[in-house]
């Protein structure tokens, strides 16, 4: 488990390399593997990462009450709302960066958003990459549901990335964010920190992640393929359930 998780690290990597290889992400209407993909993602988080938490809220309430934080014992969720509102605020800050920046020429945002945009990337990278060797997976086939589901949420942060930040995603960007999965791994191989740091980050994470889906699939402009993410949602939905 240990080799293998340290292989689909890399592979994460090479993900975020070599993403703008698919040169058919940028077709209008929209591509039917971003819709796709982005129902496997939600799949994942609501059949498996949401429930997982309710394994860690023992730990949870323990330490909590320990430390006079019991009001929050119940609320873990509560940090899956706060991923999904940072990354919401990020979305919107860009989206105004950009707009100020049409009014004077190219729509591109300024160098403190991309930044601030793409620190938070790093961060989100790196509890994938901490999560990816920290997880308790029941099994090999557990760490390769968890591996595709994040692998194809990549292709998409990619994409939404190199859309909004251009050439700086290329030059900057995409380095920092392969960067950040080995630094994940690299600190969840080397610390071992309480369960309930885990939860959170796990929390965390599955707000970020639906998040950062909708906002893809949601814009009129994209001319998304509803069948496209049914399929992805109903066929992950079912393998997650089977296997």
């Amino acid at each position: 488990m240990f080799w293998m998780s340290f292989l689909f690290a890399l592979c994460f990597v090479l993900i975020h390399l070599f993403s703008d290889k698919l040169l058919f992400l940028n077709n209008v209407p929209r591509s039917r593997f971003l819709s796709i993909s982005g129902g496997i993602a939600v799949a994942y988080v609501f059949i498996h990462l949401l429930p997982d938490l309710n394994e860690h809220q023992q730990a949870v309430e323990e330490t909590l009450t320990t430390e006079g934080l019991s009001f929050l014992e119940s609320h873990i969720y509560l940090v899956a709302l706060v991923g999904l509102t940072l990354f919401y605020g990020l979305e919107r800050m860009v989206k105004v960066s950009k707009r100020k920046n049409n009014a004077a020429g190219p729509g591109k945002t300024n160098s403190g958003v991309f930044w601030i945009h793409i620190g938070s990337f790093f961060f989100y990278n790196a509890i994938i990459g901490y999560l990816l060797i920290t997880e308790e997976f029941a099994d090999v086939t557990g760490m390769v549901f968890y591996f595709l589901a994040l692998a194809v949420h990549f292709i998409i942060n990619d994409f939404s990335l190199r859309e909004r930040h251009e050439r700086d995603y290329d030059k900057y960007g995409r380095w920092l964010l392969s960067v950040a999965v080995l630094v994940g791994w690299v600190v969840g191989s080397l610390y071992e920190v309480k369960p309930f740091i885990v939860s959170f980050l796990t929390a965390f994470l599955a707000g970020g992640v639906i998040l950062n889906i909708l906002k893809e699939e949601l814009p009129e402009e994209r001319q998304s393929s509803f069948g496209a993410f049914l399929t992805g949602v109903a066929s992950y939905t079912l393998l997650l359930l089977i296997i």
